[in-house]
């Protein structure tokens, strides 16, 4: 019984991985942000495997999409690193907080507390090893003028992170929080082999 329960984690874990690989082939410019950032919900799968096969599960998920994704990368792998790092940083604490105690309400905390953390962390990965790889293909004076064209105000890289990309990414990660609340009951049965 063990075995199978063992067995059903694996291959849940590897198919929602590859779920994930395929959601962030599918992305979109947001007209507030500069056209170079994406808005994807390839956290979703992650976040579900949080839930359903524990925090560990999550972090794999993660780890499974951006391994894929280095197959067609177009940042030298950069890109990957950090959205692993960021993934992480969401799928981690809601799948330990939601393991504490399985309910629907340490589900939202939990996810709420994940999303909080990847925006407040996505400011110190994109400054310290996103933006310093990318100003290698493009100058940095032009990166910030692509901000400073949507909101004159932002002046400096940090200030740009700050007011753009930590609320983008907390939103980023409430939409798939959201998500997850809508499919999972459904797709709960299926992973735990219950249907």
């Amino acid at each position: 019984m063990q075995t199978t329960t063992r067995l059903r984690k694996l291959t849940g874990t590897a198919m929602l991985g590859a779920v994930a690989a395929v959601l962030m082939f599918i992305d979109f410019s947001v007209p507030i942000m500069p056209s170079f950032i994406k808005m994807d919900v390839s956290e979703l799968p992650a976040l579900i495997a949080a839930f359903a096969y524990g925090p560990l599960g999550g972090v794999v998920v993660c780890l499974i999409k951006n391994l894929l994704n280095l197959l067609r990368t177009s940042t030298a792998g950069v890109g990957e690193l950090c959205n692993f790092m960021l993934g992480v940083c969401f799928v981690l604490p809601a799948g330990l907080i939601y393991r504490h105690k399985k309910s629907r309400v340490t589900a939202a905390v939990g996810a709420l507390v994940g999303a909080a953390c990847m925006a407040v962390l996505s400011v110190p990965v994109n400054y310290f090893i996103t933006y310093p790889v990318y100003a290698n293909f493009m100058p940095l004076e032009a990166i910030i003028g692509m901000y400073q064209a949507i909101f004159p105000g932002v002046d400096g890289l940090l200030q740009c992170l700050v007011v753009f990309n930590l609320p983008f990414t907390f939103v980023k990660g409430l939409i798939d929080a959201a998500l997850t609340f809508a499919v999972y009951k459904p797709l709960s049965p299926i992973l735990h082999g219950r249907h």
